[in-house]
C-alpha cells in the first residue's frame, strides 16, 4: 500500500489528451445548443413509439450503474472497516459524484420540457418507481458532494472559512452520509430495473423478468469494483503514477463473489423461465444477449479465477474492462435493444448528434476528473520517476 496520503498530481494539466477532450466537449456543446434551440425532434431519432434512447440508456442508466464504485468502496472501507482500501475511496467518490452529476444532466437534456425537471419534488406520485429514482438520485447526488467536502476543505479551508466550518461539522457526522449513500444507492439501482416491469409485452423475453430490480442491483454491485480497477489503472498510467496493483489485486477477489452471484441469478432465472433456448435463436437480440452474457460476464469471471490474471496489471485491467463493457451493454440492451413499442414498423437508431452529445458528456467527466486530481488531494499513488 502507498505509505503517503492523497495529494494533488504533480503533472502538467494541459496535455494533448486534455486538448482532445476539449474538442469532444466543443462538439458536444454544439449538439446541446442544437437540442435546446430546435428541440428533441430535429436532433434525435426519438418519437412517440420510441420515447427514450441513447441518452437514457448510456448517459443515465449506464451512468448510474458505472458510478457504483462510490458506494461499494465506501461500504468496504468505512462500514466493513477494511481500511486497507482507503486509498481508492476518494477517486471512486470523485468518479461517482461526477457520474451522478452528469446523470442528472442527462435527464435534463432528454426530457421534452427540461424547465419542469423540478416538479417531482413538489408534485409527488408515491406509486411511481420513476419518482423513487428521481428522489433517490437527487438526494444521493447531494450526499456525494457532501462526502467530498473534506477533500475540498483539506485544500482550501485556510482560504474559505465556510469549508473549514463544514469540515468540522462533518468530522463527527460523516458516517451518517456514508450509510445514507449506500442505502440510497441500493434503492435507486434496483428501481431502474423496476421501471421496465410496467412493459411486459414490450420487452424481449431474454431480459424481461420479475427479477429485473434484483438483477439491476446485483449487476451494479458487481461492476463497482471493476470500475474502480478500470479507472485507477487508466489514471495511474496516463498520469505516470506508480501502479496500485497491491490494492487492486485483493479487491478483485470480491468481484469473483459479486459477479458470480449476478451470473448465477441471471442464468438461474433464464432456466426457471424456460428461456435458455432463446439465447441461440440467431436473432439480433439473441446475439446482443450472448455478447453481454458471455463476453461481458462469464469470460471475465473465469479470467479472475486465475491468480496470475489477478496479479497482472494488464490481465486485471482486461477483465475489469470486459465487466464494465458487459454492464454498459446490459443497460443498452434493456432500454434499447429489448424494448419494442409495437406501435409501428419503425425501429430506433440513435442520430449522429445523440452520439456527439454523449461523447461530449463523457469527455467532460474525464476533463473534470483530470482537473480535480490536479488541484485536490484525491489520489494516493506516488509519482513514477522517469529517467531523463
Amino acid at each position: 500500500m502507498s505509505n503517503s496520503g492523497p495529494r494533488p498530481v504533480d503533472r502538467p494539466f494541459w496535455t494533448p489528451g486534455v486538448l482532445i477532450l476539449l474538442a469532444f466537449m466543443l462538439a458536444g456543446g454544439i449538439g446541446l445548443a442544437a437540442r435546446f434551440i430546435g428541440g428533441l425532434g430535429p436532433v434525435t431519432n426519438l418519437d412517440n413509439a420510441n420515447p427514450w434512447g441513447l441518452w437514457i440508456a448510456v448517459d443515465v442508466a449506464s451512468g448510474v450503474a458505472l458510478a457504483a464504485g462510490g458506494f461499494t468502496t465506501a461500504f468496504l472501507a468505512h462500514i466493513l472497516g477494511k481500511e486497507y482500501y482507503e486509498p481508492i475511496v476518494r477517486p471512486a467518490l470523485l468518479t461517482a459524484a461526477l457520474g451522478y452529476t452528469f446523470v442528472a444532466f442527462g435527464v435534463f437534456i432528454d426530457i421534452g420540457r427540461p424547465w419542469a425537471v423540478w416538479k417531482p419534488v413538489f408534485f409527488q406520485n408515491h406509486d411511481s418507481a420513476l419518482f423513487e429514482v428521481a428522489m433517490c438520485v437527487m438526494t444521493y447526488l447531494a450526499v456525494l458532494w457532501i462526502e467530498f467536502i473534506p477533500v475540498l476543505a483539506e485544500r482550501f479551508k485556510h482560504k474559505i472559512g465556510l469549508l473549514a466550518l463544514l469540515d468540522r461539522g462533518l468530522d463527527k457526522t460523516i458516517w451518517i452520509f456514508t450509510i445514507l449513500g449506500v442505502v440510497l444507492s441500493c434503492m435507486h439501482q434496483s428501481s431502474l430495473g423496476t421501471l421496465m416491469l410496467i412493459a411486459p409485452t414490450k420487452v424481449h423475453e431474454l431480459w424481461y423478468t420479475p427479477l429485473l430490480p434484483l438483477l439491476f442491483l446485483t449487476s451494479a454491485i458487481a461492476v463497482g469494483y471493476p470500475m474502480v480497477i478500470f479507472e485507477t489503472t487508466i489514471a495511474t498510467t496516463s498520469l505516470r503514477l506508480r501502479s496500485e496493483i497491491q490494492i487492486l489485486e485483493p479487491l478483485s477477489r470480491f468481484v469473483i463473489i459479486t459477479l458470480g452471484l449476478y451470473l448465477g441469478l441471471k442464468l438461474g432465472d433464464l432456466a426457471y423461465r424456460g428461456a435458455l433456448d432463446l439465447i441461440f435463436e440467431g436473432t439480433a437480440a439473441s446475439w446482443f444477449f450472448l455478447v453481454e452474457l458471455a463476453v461481458g460476464g462469464i469470460l471475465p469471471w473465469l479470467m479472475l479465477l486465475s491468480p496470475a490474471v489477478r496479479r497482472s496489471r494488464r490481465g486485471l485491467f482486461a477483465a475489469a474492462s470486459l465487466i464494465v463493457g458487459g454492464v454498459l451493454l446490459n443497460r443498452i440492451n434493456v432500454f434499447i435493444v429489448a424494448y419494442n413499442a409495437q406501435l409501428h414498423g419503425t425501429s430506433y437508431t440513435p442520430s449522429l448528434l445523440e452520439f456527439v452529445v454523449t461523447a461530449g458528456c463523457i469527455a467532460t467527466i474525464m476533463f473534470l476528473y483530470r482537473l480535480f486530481v490536479t488541484y485536490l488531494p484525491v489520489i494516493h499513488a506516488q509519482k513514477l520517476e522517469v529517467k531523463q
